[in-house]
């Protein structure tokens, strides 16, 4: 599907233009809240939404960053954040609780930690399923009123 190409495309050249940043910046963030940020845009502003922008105006890359992944990813969780060799790792994580040999993590690194976090962010999120243009609709799963008899589940568990 060319949709899904063109937004591995995109995710190739956002992490590419992160690992060859040599410092956080506001185009940098504003490039990727505009180009693969869902939630944000919608958000209401003063609220949730506005922490990133009050986090970016005072320059405090790390949290947003992080407050980024809060809002965008609610089901990942920085799992950890280590200095290593020059560089910053960040692990993100679906499952921080299981062994770390156990959990499937996203790990990026940079020499800078928001740089490092935000690498991972990008990674995440290519490991969500691509946006497809059926994604734009109101999409609901209509509610169904209670059957009387036997209820079965017809799941194929084998």
């Amino acid at each position: 599907m060319a949709f899904a190409a063109d937004h591995e495309l995109l995710l190739d050249r956002l992490d590419e233009e992160v690992r060859l940043a040599p410092k956080p910046a506001l185009h940098l963030f504003a490039k990727i809240i505009g180009s693969v940020c869902r939630h944000i845009p919608i958000l209401n502003r003063p609220k949730k939404a506005g922490r990133i922008d009050r986090l970016i105006d005072a320059e405090a890359w790390t949290d947003c960053a992080l407050a980024l992944i809060e809002l965008e990813l609610p089901g990942w969780q920085l799992r950890r954040l280590v200095y290593e060799g020059g560089e910053w790792l960040c692990s993100l994580s679906r499952q921080p609780n299981l062994p770390l040999e156990l959990d499937d993590t996203v790990e990026a690194s940079h020499e800078v930690p928001a740089l490092a976090v935000l690498r991972a962010f990008v990674e995440a999120r290519r490991r969500g399923r691509a946006p497809t243009p059926m994604d734009n609709r109101n999409a609901s799963v209509p509610l169904l009123a209670s059957a009387f008899g036997e209820t079965i589940c017809c799941d194929n568990f084998s």
